[in-house]
């Protein structure tokens, strides 16, 4: 496919918009993955997640970061005209949208990209399925969508956005929450346990800690919690 579209958000993170080809209309569902490789290294591959949705049609994005060989080069020298080799979008990380669910989305990193599109489709469908991100930084400078983000809480009554960040010099003007996502702070966002659907994406440790918290201390059952982990 080719790149026709490159975004720089952060310094370090980029998106790229890889163009369908001609008659190509795949079937796909929000959350979902796709796998990248250069033409010139087709043996090396990795998967990330879509920061596009399912009713994004015409084009796939995604947003890497920049981190080993593949995301060095995307964010690095990635450019619009390039060709990209893309396997079709696969995975179970899928939003649950249901009028009485309520989504609590725990990020790290790149890690809130999955998130992009849930937010994305359940604003678009208008949908009264309740989203709520959780979204861990190192500082302001750090946050991947936040124009974006803040537009759409905007546009959907349904969604929350909250960021917290945990490397912030203390005399940093920032008002918001510091430090790294805690239990409380998880639990002061759920309603309805028995309604609730708990992802978390990002690094191994987040996704772990998310696992810990909700499986052992929420006791809750494994069908409420989703995952995806970064190395």
């Amino acid at each position: 496919m080719d790149i026709e579209k490159v975004t720089l958000e952060l310094p370090d993170t980029k998106t790229i918009r890889l163009k369908w080809p001609e008659g190509h209309h795949p079937d796909f569902r929000t959350g979902q993955f796709i796998t990248l490789s250069w033409p010139d290294t087709p043996g090396y591959k990795r998967a990330y997640s879509l920061s596009s949705c399912a009713l994004d049609r015409g084009f796939f994005e995604t947003t890497v970061k920049r981190d080993g060989k593949m995301g060095t080069r995307i964010v690095d020298w990635a450019k619009v005209g390039d060709k990209m080799f893309v396997l079709p979008p696969t995975g179970k990380f899928l939003p649950v949208y249901e009028p009485d669910k309520h989504l609590i989305c725990i990020a790290g990193g790149s890690g809130v990209t999955p998130f992009r599109a849930f937010v994305r489709e359940a604003t678009r469908r208008k949908l009264e399925t309740k989203i709520t991100i959780l979204y861990s930084v190192r500082t302001t400078n750090d946050i991947i969508f936040n124009d974006e983000f803040h537009k759409l809480e905007l546009d959907n009554p349904h969604f929350d956005f909250y960021v917290t960040c945990t490397r912030l010099h203390p005399q940093d003007p920032w008002t918001g929450r510091r430090g790294r996502i805690t239990p409380d702070w998880v639990k002061e966002h759920i309603h309805d346990l028995s309604n609730t659907v708990f992802y978390a994406c990002g690094p191994n440790e987040l996704v772990e800690f998310a696992e810990h918290l909700v499986l052992v201390d929420l006791k809750v059952r494994k069908e409420q919690l989703k995952t995806e982990k970064w190395g």
